[in-house]
């Protein structure tokens, strides 16, 4: 008999952690970072220590009590031989967002991970140009051992000891240029560097599960989402993150059609948890385009386009709003490097001729992924901030607000801030936002998208629709679905909206974390 475990994401938005077994034989569909239970205890200046292994996240109960973890990161004082041993022969991961993908780097290295070529790219880019962390050691891994004989502390392997990937499945054929990403690390050719041992890189078909599995792309805001059908005994059937409203939306209406034999539906629900979420069509990209358009159309000065990680949809809709204004798009060298990997999993070329790299000032060396990949195709496009100071007028910055440190070097006289992502819905979030709004007040831009207005004590954000859409269905587009594939049994997660779900829908389970 088939049965459903819910460890992470049954009350959260984010952090999907969702066990199917058969028969004694499971697959984890996600095993995401869950955001809202790390920001109870962490913050950017406080976080776990990677020294202590799992120690620090199992205490807290930001990752589930069960005996799946990697061997190196178990320190002398954890015993997870108390906790259940479950039978994990993969995760099937719906897409490359942290809170669905953030806590693969901390499970046995053995337990291979099935996505689309598009996401494993990702996560590739991602495990080569960002810091080494225990949870983002997905793509490969640097084995940990004790630091001393206390066996308390872990450090990584001595220098000489190759990283180790992590097998992968595609749940579409991979290209022969995504095989040579997976095989090496960049800068390993150096005879002093740490070589990549690289994991397995199959189709789907050749991974031996308790289950048939499908995989179908749906539209989300990042490239690469998919959601799975399990067939079996019992059919189930997994959206991860979708919507009805992108340019891809018939990607998930496909999908859907798959899903109709499906007895149990696992459904996100982000949106029916938060406050003003409405049962009409979100806006659509189209809207966007000619909203963000417009607002770069009404200044000849510096503009700043700011949207979410890794929406790469966004950044082609302004790549064309800065070719209809004469404006040079500029990205940082972290999204040109992803780029690239997106481009060796789908031939897609986006980085384009008339686009441009920021040349950050560092002090430190640039990193191998930097200088060998993206300096070398693109090392002509970078440009400095003398350029872009002489003139403000003719660029778009993709900036966040993680990047506007570089505005200091830049100088501009004033010029427009585009908001193009979500709003706020935490307090942390609400101060980013406060702090946004004196970067962007030193330096005279005006702001779309969001503006800052005085309530409830304090400056608060208040967000103007029509520059953003969501990577989420709305409720209209949930019940659509629901009714088109008709479960027995529902199964609501990625959401705080249990109660809409029980109030509109019959054959409602609402999960309780660790209870099959």
């Amino acid at each position: 008999m088939v049965s459903i475990t819910v460890y992470d994401g049954a009350t959260t938005i984010g952090g999907n952690k969702i066990y199917v077994e058969d028969k004694g034989r499971g697959v984890f569909l996600d095993f995401g970072m869950n955001f809202a239970k790390y920001g109870e205890f962490f913050e950017e200046y406080l976080s776990e220590r990677d020294g202590r292994g799992i120690h620090d996240l199992l205490f807290l109960g930001l990752i589930p009590k069960i005996n799946v973890y990697r061997r190196d990161l178990i320190t002398k004082d954890v015993d997870v031989s108390r906790y259940p041993r479950l039978n994990v022969e993969a995760v099937l991961l719906s897409h490359a967002h942290l809170d669905h993908c953030g806590n693969i780097g901390l499970l046995d290295e053995r337990i291979p991970v099935m996505a689309s070529p598009t996401t494993i790219a990702i996560l590739k880019a991602l495990r080569d140009a960002s810091p080494s962390r225990m949870g983002s050691e997905i793509a490969y891994l640097s084995r940990k051992v004790p630091m001393d004989e206390t066996g308390l502390v872990l450090e990584s392997e001595e220098r000489r000891e190759p990283y180790r990937g992590r097998d992968f499945y595609c749940a579409f054929p991979p290209s022969k240029k995504l095989c040579a990403l997976m095989s090496q690390k960049p800068g390993q050719e150096s005879k002093s560097a740490k070589k990549l041992e690289p994991g397995k890189l199959c189709l789907s078909e050749e991974l031996d599960l308790p289950f048939e599995v499908e995989a179908y792309e749906v539209d989300h805001s990042i490239y690469g989402a998919v959601g799975y059908v399990l067939r079996g005994d019992t059919t189930v059937a997994y959206t991860g993150d979708f919507r009805l409203h992108g340019k891809k939306q018939e990607k998930t209406r496909a999908f859907v059609k798959a899903a109709k034999d499906a007895s149990t539906l696992v459904i996100e629900g982000t949106t029916v948890g938060r406050e003003g979420a409405e049962g009409a069509p979100s806006v659509g990209e189209d809207e966007v385009f000619q909203k963000c358009l417009k607002a770069t159309e009404e200044t000849d000065k510096l503009v700043v386009a700011d949207f979410s990680a890794r929406n790469f949809e966004r950044l082609e809709t302004f790549a064309e709003i800065a070719r209809k204004t004469g404006r040079r798009l500029v990205v940082v060298a972290k999204d040109a490097y992803t780029l690239h990997a997106m481009e060796c999993a789908d031939g897609v070329r986006r980085m384009g001729k008339d686009m441009l790299i920021y040349y950050e000032l560092k002090n430190r060396r640039y990193l191998k992924w930097e200088t060998e990949v993206v300096m070398g195709r693109w090392g002509g496009q970078y440009v400095r901030h003398e350029e872009i100071s002489r003139n403000p007028g003719g660029y778009v910055l993709c900036f966040s607000f993680f990047d506007m440190k570089h505005l200091l070097d830049i100088k501009p006289d004033g010029g427009t801030y585009v908001y193009s992502s979500s709003e706020a819905f935490s307090e942390e979030q609400v101060i980013d936002f406060q702090r946004l709004g004196k970067w962007l007040g030193v330096f005279g831009f005006r702001t779309y998208g969001f503006r800052l207005v005085e309530r409830e004590g304090g400056l608060r954000p208040e967000f103007e629709r029509g520059y953003h859409t969501s990577g989420h269905a709305s409720r209209g587009d949930l019940e659509w679905v629901i009714g088109e594939i008709g479960p027995d049994v529902i199964v609501p997660v990625h959401t705080t909206g249990q109660k809409w779900f029980k109030d509109n829908f019959e054959k409602v389970v609402v999960p309780e974390e660790g209870k099959s």
